[in-house]
């Protein structure tokens, strides 16, 4: 795979049926590099690994990062995310920590290094059950994914930044790792992104170029609304001048912030010539 510049602008995308076509289109959009995100739907065979590793190669397409999302997950507003997404819900624990594994196994299959996902709302109090299990949890994946040379990102939005520094730090591997979301912050209501950014930096080896506008707060567990890259509430401008005034030289990965297939594609190069811009 291609060598990444210094805050090389890509785009998150997931796992379509046709590998070659997927990574043809995104290249339209002025990127060779992106995320792979792996719904619980996609059938991970050796034949989808081999599809995605001859895309790549015919394309010339780095993939730093596969993303794992489950079945049953819904991120209708903030109670339903509580209930539904990643480790938290206790029924589909373990299935899921199956199926991360089998992300973990795809991604190093196509030589991807990183591997990140929504553990979900973490409890404020670390002697919860839930705390203590997830954070177990999260620790047997960090371990399982070092054994296949990949670091493991949390996936920054549904806790303020102070609450998700003191699970890492108390998650205590070597491979753990950050992946920021700056619009995650305010969506989710969880505080000022650049803020927190700065509070995380030193853990951060991978962020998203995504915007967003705060919840309302006259509707009570509303989840704010995602708009097109700068044209929310993060101050793209000022998020990326951070990113250079910190030394961060990771990759940035947009999403679209728009629904609807042609003009998801048009906020995607839209957002990718907005950043190339800044960066």
């Amino acid at each position: 795979m291609p060598t990444l510049k210094d805050r090389e602008v890509g785009i998150f995308f997931w796992a379509e049926p046709d590998a070659l076509a997927t990574i043809r289109t995104l290249k339209s959009c002025g990127v060779t590099s992106g995320q792979l995100g792996v719904d619980g739907g996609v059938k991970l065979t050796p034949e989808t690994a081999a599809s995605w590793s001859a895309a790549m190669e015919a394309e010339d397409f780095h993939i730093y990062t596969v993303f794992a999302a489950y079945e049953g997950e819904s991120y209708a507003d903030i109670p339903t995310v509580e209930r539904t997404v990643g480790f938290i819900p206790r029924a589909t624990r373990a299935a899921r920590e199956i199926r991360t594994k089998e992300v973990i196994d795809f991604g190093a299959a196509l030589g991807v290094k990183s591997f990140g996902c929504h553990v979900g709302y973490i409890p404020h109090d670390a002697s919860h059950p839930d705390y203590v299990d997830v954070r177990d949890m999260v620790r047997r994946i960090a371990d399982y994914a070092a054994g296949a040379g990949m670091t493991y990102c949390l996936e920054t939005g549904q806790e303020p930044a102070a609450q998700l520094l003191q699970f890492f730090e108390d998650a205590a591997r070597p491979n753990l790792k950050i992946n920021f979301d700056p619009a995650n912050m305010i969506l989710y209501g969880s505080g000022e992104p650049i803020e927190a950014f700065r509070l995380l930096r030193q853990h951060v080896i991978s962020v998203h170029g995504n915007d967003g506008d705060w919840p309302d707060p006259a509707t009570p567990g509303a989840l704010g609304t995602e708009r097109p890259l700068g044209q929310g509430s993060v101050n793209i401008p000022k998020f990326v001048a951070t990113l250079r005034e910190t030394g961060y030289n990771g990759p940035i990965c947009v999403e679209s912030g728009v629904h609807g297939e042609e003009q998801r594609w048009q906020a995607l190069s839209a957002a990718v010539a907005l950043l190339n811009s800044l960066r």
